[in-house]
């Protein structure tokens, strides 16, 4: 298990709000939701833990016979209850006086983000992400440029991380995928279609940055568009995978558009190096616009730039529906990118940064600011 001296980057923040409102903090398997919320219980006298998974666990919960006994409530994989929505809201409202809760999990407990309206206005919601360049520097002594090596090696998930012997993270992604498929994927799909899927997640992991044409992968493995548009969704709403869309003005639009496929799980990549630098920078770019839109409650997004000509920059970020940022990634090209440069003056009040893993020197160009890509990383707000 991984250093119990690291404090997540959430940690400080969910302790402030869980004593106002109920906190809902989703992300991946293995993120280390659980880790967080036991460093969040050493804060309270009276915590209590409660995972559905276990028996005599899901008895208590149903029974919901801790009232006024316990300071701090943590309720983990709930969204495998029936009717957990009305439950949860059911026990928000008849909470104790001084009585904090945290609900953690994935999957279906990210539908609180878009259809929370029976808890409006009783509760937080927080996403957890990966290890970053910028939290790795802020627990360990390792440079920008250490720590993004190390997270390109070895991925952001804490246990692969954080442990001593590589041989241990090969050991651990494997598990990993396994309960994935036995599991979490289980829940939402049937047993005749893990072999597809399983096809479709390794088809996704060799093309990752590209434009993401579903109608060409269902040809090529003999299934339809839409059902591997529902397995997509199921890789999402599990963060194995996340999509990001061309940004227009227009929403609607832009998510009729064509995605770029990136995974949570920076090991899961194959690729050469291009492809692995373009997914470490997506999901940590990911991670940054989440953070500023769960702590600020700023609108924050995550794009790619695309012309009908097919002149393309990596990422874009926006906020609330204007570009901030322009961002090219590259292995060691030192010269401002063509099409950024054009990109950059049609969006003249956008940032224009062209990331260079290998960079001899920082330099500003034709308004393109060339950075090192390791130094920027870990600049971000998470």
């Amino acid at each position: 298990m991984y250093n119990s001296q690291m404090q997540r980057y959430l940690e400080q923040i969910v302790f402030k709000d869980i004593k106002r409102k109920l906190v809902i903090l989703t992300g991946p398997r293995q993120v280390g939701k659980t880790f967080m919320s036991r460093q969040l219980m050493s804060y309270y006298q009276n915590p209590l833990y409660l995972n559905w998974d276990i028996p005599e666990h899901r008895v208590r919960l149903q029974k919901q016979d801790w009232y006024d006994l316990h300071d701090l409530v943590v309720m983990d994989e709930i969204h495998k209850m029936a009717h957990w929505k009305q439950w949860l809201k059911g026990v928000t409202d008849a909470k104790a006086p001084g009585t904090s809760l945290l609900v953690t999990g994935s999957a279906r407990m990210e539908t609180f983000r878009q259809a929370g309206e029976s808890l409006a206005g009783r509760y937080f919601a927080y996403k957890m992400h990966p290890i970053s360049v910028k939290e790795l520097c802020a627990n360990t002594s390792k440079s920008p440029s250490e720590a993004l090596d190390h997270l390109l090696e070895r991925g952001g998930f804490p246990e692969p991380c954080l442990v001593e012997e590589i041989l241990e993270v090969n050991k651990w992604r494997l598990e990993y995928s396994k309960d994935l498929l036995r599991e979490d994927i289980l829940e939402f799909s049937r047993l005749q279609e893990l072999n597809t899927m399983k096809i479709f997640i390794e088809i996704l992991r060799s093309r990752v940055g590209s434009l993401l044409s579903l109608a060409s992968i269902a040809r090529d493995i003999g299934c339809s568009p839409i059902t591997l548009s529902k397995y997509l969704d199921i890789l999402k709403a599990l963060f194995v995978v996340f999509t990001i869309h061309p940004w227009t003005d227009n929403v609607g639009r832009s998510l009729l558009k064509t995605p770029k496929v990136y995974f949570f799980d920076q090991g899961l990549v194959k690729g050469d190096e291009g492809a692995r630098l373009e997914n470490a920078v997506a999901y940590m770019l990911l991670k940054h616009a989440d953070f500023i839109r769960d702590t600020q409650g700023i609108e924050t997004g995550l794009h790619y730039l695309r012309t009908k000509d097919g002149e393309e920059i990596d990422f874009a970020i926006s906020q609330d529906n204007q570009l901030t940022d322009l961002i090219e990634v590259k292995c060691s090209d030192n010269k401002p990118h063509a099409t950024l440069i054009r990109f950059a003056e049609k969006f003249p009040k956008a940032n224009a940064i062209q990331l260079v893993y290998n960079l001899r020197y920082p330099q500003k160009t034709r308004g393109i600011l060339i950075e090192d890509m390791a130094k920027y990383l870990s600049e971000l707000q998470a």
